[in-house]
């Protein structure tokens, strides 16, 4: 049993902390994207703040705060500052599926004798995990987009099982969890429109070996949670025992939510200060106009968040029934949870760039500007897998409804 930092602290103190920290934030968002990953007076920031251990469990130095807990937090990050909202989320998260779906040796072994644990990870199965023949797994490859990796302690990655017979084709999904020792992170992620300072890296493994016990044969598009997991029996925690691809929605929705909130902010100090060409004694904050184009942004906003925390709850609810012996967290649920989440991060993101951006002059598209910023990171959030899964989710949401089968739409292609 390893103590947490802070045993008494609360949800509370915690989603607090997160907002006093969004005045150094803003100060930071230019350095943050030239260094290509938040500096250190941030990491250092959340590690004093205990941010990296809100979904960790109890046992290994962790907080077990609930999950829209720590969507609250991300989206107050990302009001801040959103390539630091989009990292933070992305190392803090995948301690979640560790905890989950793990063996108990493994998670002596990943979280160590003082709980430091923080996890980049990408969806994508790259490479071979082939055994050694000693209890090892040997990995190979270059896993890009591995968000935060600059400040990771380890990796979940996937590869693919080896091969039955030589010359054959690959087996289903490895998950692994690997620790820094067997990793590099390369100097890439740089030349991208938006999300600049989320670490982004590429890692690469060569000939790196990890015990067998840290891999299991499963997707983190399908953990195999379905009537509790080790983890819910482990740590006494339903919360262990829930899909991913629904709470990776999630995620997504809170940091675009933090970004619109960061946006209608901005817009808020930009019409104040902006005098009227004909009336220079007053500003465009007067004008009925701009009043209304603000008020309509962050009430949209404003239902976006509401909807995050309450599919949020959602999820933990599915969780408690999977793991007490109620209904089992489905793919149905899963799918269903997700598209709810995915509709709150569109709804953000549609008022970002329809009201706020479009509106605030075009002097606040140039370089250095804020609000350019968060259109950049923004519309970059858009491109992501994430919101692509938007057509096969739609379809399997829908078959599900029809009674169809929707387990053979993929979500990602």
């Amino acid at each position: 049993m390893i103590a947490a930092p802070e045993p008494g602290l609360t949800e509370h103190e915690i989603i607090e902390r997160a907002a006093a920290l969004r005045p150094a934030l803003l100060e930071r968002q230019p350095e943050t994207e030239r260094l290509t990953h938040y500096p250190k007076d941030t990491h250092d920031d959340f590690l004093r703040a205990g941010f990296y251990r809100m979904l960790q469990p109890r046992r290994y130095g962790g907080y077990e705060f609930a999950l829209p807990v720590f969507y609250r937090v991300v989206t107050e990050i990302a009001r801040g500052c959103p390539s630091t909202g989009w990292a933070l989320s992305l190392t803090a998260a995948h301690v979640l599926q560790v905890a989950s779906v793990f063996e108990e040796r493994a998670q002596d072994e990943t979280y160590g004798a003082d709980g430091d644990f923080r996890a980049a990870s990408t969806v994508m199965p790259v490479g071979i995990a082939q055994p050694d023949g000693d209890g090892r797994i040997v990995l190979d490859g270059t896993w890009p987009y591995s968000s935060g990796a600059p400040y990771s302690t380890h990796y979940v990655g996937q590869s693919l099982r080896a091969p039955e017979k030589p010359g054959g084709p690959p087996g289903p999904p490895v998950l692994f969890v690997a620790p820094r020792s067997v990793w590099t992170v390369l100097d890439d992620w740089y030349g991208v429109l938006g999300l600049r300072g989320t670490g982004s890296n590429s890692i690469h493994m060569e000939q790196a070996r990890i015990p067998a016990y840290c891999t299991i044969e499963a997707s983190l598009l399908d953990l195999p949670v379905e009537g509790g997991s080790i983890g819910s029996r482990l740590h006494g925690n339903p919360m262990y025992a829930g899909r991913a691809p629904s709470f990776f929605h999630g995620e997504l929705a809170a940091i675009m939510i933090g970004t619109a909130y960061a946006a209608a902010d901005e817009y808020a100090r930009i019409v104040a200060a902006r005098p009227l060409v004909l009336e220079p004694d007053r500003t465009r904050a007067e004008l009925h106009d701009y009043q209304r184009l603000l008020g309509e942004a962050l009430g949209v906003v404003h239902t976006a968040e509401a909807a995050l925390l309450r599919t949020a709850e959602d999820w933990m609810e599915a969780c408690q029934s999977n793991a007490t012996g109620g209904a089992p967290f489905t793919l149905a649920d899963d799918n269903r949870l997700a598209l709810m989440f995915l509709n709150a991060g569109r709804m953000a993101w549609d008022v970002l760039q329809g009201i706020l951006f479009r509106t605030a002059g075009s002097r606040h598209a140039r370089d250095g500007e804020r609000m350019q910023r968060y259109f950049r990171d923004a519309a970059t959030y858009w491109t992501h897998v994430g919101p692509s899964m938007t057509e096969p989710l739609h379809r399997r949401v829908g078959c599900d409804r029809l009674g169809l089968p929707s387990d053979h739409i993929p979500l990602i292609s």
